[in-house]
């Protein structure tokens, strides 16, 4: 009997992104394999997003479109997993009663069982829970990539946001123990991963459910010792929790990088106020400029919403004068839209559509051109490179390859010139020449400085991928790569 085949749809932010990859290392545990990317896989897994603009209808739509695959093949299995899950429970089956698997954010880890059942009986099963029972970092993990991982220190949220739905779906905190993030850090690292993405809904406020207020940059110079990682980053920190140490970690701790993505949301102190933030706009600018004191080099990412209930042509006016000031080497703009169960959707002066949109578009304009001056300014300038796989461009007319800069940013480069060897691969390392800067990326058509092959390149071109199996659970194995192709959006916290 040939093994079940399997694909998963993923919608949403990082976090969602580091579940599929959770969701995947069960399957497979499980006897599942990956579906070919052309073939008909026996599940589809829809792992979704409950924060973004109409994503109740992109999910209801999807579901619609692939009934009649499941009218052609009884057999196939449709299960619907994360946050939206999370929030319309059974109602799910109800809008879409061929689907045979509902389960939530705080029990990722019982989709195999539930497969199994919904087959034993013939029925859809939905399981919901309340609370996280096993934190998802001790699942095991089929990761997207050979040479980048994502590392969960802690999951939910302890704000109450008036926009965000998140706390609702995600839960309270809840921290890891500095040493089991260590222990999967160290594991990947085993493996050949150069690079780790610490990951929380606040970050820098992990520690507070063992009482160490000081404890998220220790963690950051902890990373610093582990032998082989290149490069630590960390997404997302809340300026309210925002502490010296951190700053002093990352700039004092070699592989830590010079970047930084914390959300702003509005320039303006009072909607800060209506949306429960927390801080206030001087206090977010003083950050911004502790930063760029100890690291000059460091880039500045951040989220905004445009159009939040009651929101004047004044306030407004106050977010464009941070972005002005904060020189943001990119932001993440989102439209306000009313998210169910949150405060915002039932406050007053819910604006026109027409009207967010034109402001939405001056800022998108406005960034685009402090972005696009922010990276003139680094022409001529020597980067290094960590070459990626996956969002850049190799074509016939540049035979440009794509890969981050230190500080985060997308540089297109041109790889023949490499002294050490002409065949760059994703994984390797490479330092270029910055030679054209645009709005959301830098050029480096030059000869390239030098290129460093690495265990992670040796990998790729292998075509494996590390598969670890929880802390506590055992080290890494490789395997094929496990998750589909995903689309990913920003989740504005």
């Amino acid at each position: 009997m040939n093994a079940r085949t399997y694909e998963i749809r993923t919608f949403g932010c990082q976090m969602n992104v580091h579940d599929s990859e959770r969701l995947a290392g069960q399957l497979e545990g499980a006897g599942y394999v990956r579906s070919e990317a052309d073939g008909k896989p026996d599940l589809i897994v829809f792992n979704t997003c409950a924060v973004r603009e109409n994503a109740d209808n992109k999910l209801y739509g999807t579901l619609g479109s692939i009934r009649p695959l499941k009218k052609a093949n009884p057999d196939l299995q449709i299960a619907v997993g994360g946050c939206l899950a999370q929030k319309d429970r059974g109602e799910i089956v109800k809008r879409a009663p061929w689907v045979d698997v509902v389960f939530g954010t705080h029990n990722i880890g019982s989709l195999p069982t539930l497969l199994e059942r919904s087959r034993h009986n013939a029925e859809a099963q939905v399981e919901i829970l309340e609370s996280l029972e096993t934190f998802p970092s001790t699942l095991p993990a089929r990761r997207e990539s050979a040479y980048a991982g994502w590392v969960s220190i802690s999951v939910g949220c302890n704000n109450t946001c008036t926009f965000c739905i998140v706390p609702a779906l995600r839960g309270k905190e809840r921290d890891r123990r500095p040493g089991d993030v260590l222990a999967e850090v160290e594991a990947l690292v085993a493996e050949g991963v150069l690079e780790v993405t610490l990951l929380g809904q606040n970050v820098n406020s992990y520690g507070v459910e063992f009482g160490d207020r000081l404890a998220f940059g220790k963690l950051l110079r902890a990373c610093g010792t582990v032998e082989g990682l290149e490069r630590v980053r960390f997404t997302s920190p809340h300026p309210a929790a925002f502490t010296e140490d951190v700053i002093d970690a990352m700039a004092e701790t070699p592989n830590v990088c010079h970047q930084l993505h914390m959300p702003l949301q509005s320039g303006s102190d009072r909607l800060l106020k209506e949306m429960k933030r927390s801080y206030r706009s001087a206090k977010y600018l003083g950050i911004l400029d502790r930063v760029r004191e100890a690291m000059p080099d460091a880039a500045i990412t951040t989220d905004i919403i445009v159009g939040f209930p009651g929101e004047t042509e004044e306030d407004f006016q106050a977010t464009l004068d941070i972005v002005r000031q904060a020189r943001f080497s990119n932001a993440y703009t989102f439209q306000y839209s009313k998210r169910p169960g949150t405060p915002a959707a039932e406050m007053d002066g819910q604006l026109p559509k027409e009207v967010v949109q034109e402001r939405f578009e001056r800022l998108i304009a406005l960034q685009d051109e402090m972005a696009w001056l922010e990276n003139k300014n680094l022409v001529g300038h020597k980067v290094e490179l960590l070459v990626a796989s996956n969002e850049g461009r190799k074509d016939a007319a540049t035979h440009r390859m794509s890969g981050r800069a230190r500080d985060g940013r997308l540089v297109h480069f041109a790889p023949e010139g490499a002294v050490v060897d002409r065949s760059v691969r994703p994984g390797d390392i490479v330092e270029t020449v910055v030679t054209y800067g645009a709005p959301h990326h830098l050029v480096a058509d030059g000869e390239l400085i030098s290129h460093r092959r690495t265990r992670a390149g040796d990998n790729v071109e292998a075509g494996l991928r590390p598969k670890t199996n929880g802390v506590g659970l055992g080290l890494p194995s490789f395997g094929a790569p496990a998750v589909q192709p995903v689309t990913t959006s920003g989740c504005a916290l």
